[in-house]
């Protein structure tokens, strides 16, 4: 995989104010791999409620007749008017199409146009760009040729540029059912395979074919990702009873032919070949093997049994193989979240287990796309009101009963660094983050304004944190949370996309047992009335009552969640 983030990340130099300029790549020279295309957008003039740019395009490879560059905003930017190319957008995508007298763009030409838009709170800069479908500013390694994709695989660089996300019909349905959830139910969400019944549908619902041929029908003839989430580990989730699977912790050989392999065969269908399909690899598992084992507090009977015998670690790595050499699918591997892996004792440590998954049977780093942080979780995508460098009174910030030492105290600064440390131990300079924003939004009237009271550090931070719950430990279905950012394309440096990977609506886990075919049990994180454990401080749950196994649907979380989204809908 040749593919690398050097030129966008080198280009990203934001000027704050009136005008900035994002992502124009040095043309090649001899002595360096071509890039395809280059875009150069600038922000001319920019006030209070709108902006003047200008947009140069460079075509590096084959002659073309006529073209179009597409890019993504993350935030609410809406084009106005524009000049020297006809220009149209669907919610933040934008396409750039030529007009009928400026269709030729000769191999190493360029071609300009320009246009107006109107905007509110912040405009950031679009961070990736396509022309006519290849990823712009972006080595390919190919020194210079046709235009191919950035990717010897035929992967692009990021996936989630230039395209649409299927919107699963079976999550909008419901959320479509509940009061007010029209609002958001045209929004993608994953697609979870957490049992082997999953792959053909359960209970007569939709199966994996079924869902491919939804999304070949959503597609169009744009292009379309599909958002799968793989989750059924032998001894899955070994540190939470709620998300336990159906295989026991002996049951790789079952793991890789009744459930991996099936998938695979039917990602390779070349039916699905015009797809983007991601995956989310394996939840929540390796990172217990970093936190929940031996002499460790947290550490449980049945995550040692998990280190001992290596299936996790086969597992994932088995995974990534058979889905890694499907060239339309996209593995991205769980990474856990800040508030788990963000100590210092925590953040190295899991960065080499990954790379040891990904390099066992028979998987390379070539086959992992990405990783994901804050699947299914609540951690704040940015804490404004105050930074890991903050002290009150001579006391850093991270000496709070909040941070606890931590060396994050929010998922981007954490995704971001993380990147760069897994870079580091020898995956791909340009893997790409997720982070799913599906319920860190904490808005809603408990929302700070401002930073807390500098009487202690303690007041200082809970005064400020967006992030409302008890301890950064708990997990399951929380009071209080809301809707965070919007699904959206490359929104941060080295961040593909922010995702709703957990449907908003589906639960964590039961409040108390409850009797099931699913191998489901019941984890007291999840009991409102629970006092803790070490894994969350021994503190009091901050779960919602009378919620139902996890994946089923829970009314009252999704008005929870709606009532307290950021951004408000």
């Amino acid at each position: 995989m040749s593919r690398t983030r050097t030129a966008i990340l080198a280009a990203l130099a934001l000027v704050a104010g009136a005008c900035g300029t994002a992502v124009a790549a040095a043309a090649p020279d001899a002595g360096i791999a071509a890039v395809p295309c280059t875009v150069d957008y600038k922000v001319q003039n920019q006030w209070d409620t709108g902006f003047t740019t200008a947009v140069t395009v460079t075509n590096n490879g084959a002659a073309k007749s006529s073209w179009a560059v597409k890019w993504s905003y993350a935030g609410n930017q809406k084009v106005t008017s524009g000049w020297n190319a006809k220009i149209s957008q669907s919610g933040t995508a934008v396409t750039a199409a030529n007009e009928s007298y400026n269709g030729s763009l000769a191999s190493g030409g360029s071609v300009s146009f320009g246009f107006n838009a109107s905007y509110s709170g912040t405009n950031a800069l679009p961070t990736a760009f396509t022309l006519d479908g290849v990823t712009c500013n972006v080595d390919d390694g190919g020194g210079g040729g046709g235009g191919t994709d950035p990717d010897p695989s035929g992967k692009v660089d990021n996936p989630y540029a230039g395209a649409k996300v299927y919107v699963n019909p079976e999550w909008s349905a419901k959320a479509a059912a509940e009061t007010g959830g029209s609002r958001i139910s045209s929004q993608p969400t994953g697609v979870w395979l957490d049992r082997i019944a999953a792959i053909s549908g359960v209970n007569g619902g939709m199966g994996l074919r079924a869902h491919l041929d939804a999304a070949l029908a959503q597609k169009g003839s744009g292009e379309e990702v599909v958002q799968l989430v793989v989750y059924d580990l032998p001894g899955r989730d070994c540190a939470a009873l709620a998300s336990n699977g159906e295989l026991g912790p002996t049951e790789i050989d079952k793991y890789k032919t009744q459930f991996i392999d099936p998938i695979a065969a039917i990602l390779a269908d070349s039916k699905y070949a015009s797809l983007r399909i991601v995956t989310t690899i394996e939840i929540d598992s390796l990172p217990n093997l970093v936190t929940n084992t031996g002499s460790r507090a947290t550490a449980t009977p049945a995550c040692d049994t998990m280190l001992a015998n290596g299936n996790y670690v086969k597992g994932v790595g088995y995974a990534l193989n058979k889905l890694g050499a499907i060239p339309n699918v996209y593995n991205y591997l769980d990474a856990g979240h800040h508030g788990w892996i963000g100590w210092d004792d925590n953040f190295a440590p899991s960065a080499t287990l990954f790379k040891q998954a990904a390099t066992s049977e028979g998987a390379t780093v070539d086959d992992v796309h990405g990783f994901i942080t804050n699947t299914a979780n609540y951690s704040a995508l940015k804490e404004n009101n105050f930074t890991i460098n903050d002290s009150v009174n001579g006391t850093s910030v991270r000496q709070s009963k909040w941070v606890d030492w931590n060396r994050y105290v929010d998922e981007l600064s954490f995704a971001q660094a993380f990147r760069t440390q897994l870079v580091s131990v020898g995956f791909n300079s340009g893997i790409g983050m997720l982070i799913d924003t599906s319920r860190n939004g904490w808005g809603g009237t408990a929302r700070p304004t401002g930073p807390g009271a500098t009487t202690s550090v303690d007041t200082y931070v809970n005064g400020g944190r967006y992030d409302r719950r008890i301890h950064v430990g708990n997990w399951c279905n929380q009071s209080g949370a809301g809707l965070g950012e919007r699904p959206q394309a490359a929104p941060a440096t080295g961040i593909d996309a922010y995702v709703w990977m957990k449907p908003p609506g589906e639960s964590d886990g039961s409040s108390s047992a409850i009797a099931n075919d699913e191998g489901k049990g019941f984890d007291r994180m999840c009991d409102p009335t629970y006092t803790g454990n070490a894994r969350n401080g021994n503190s009091m749950s901050g779960a919602l009552p009378n919620a139902p196994l996890s994946g089923h649907w829970f009314s009252a979380q999704f008005q929870e969640l709606m009532k307290n989204a950021y951004p408000a809908l």
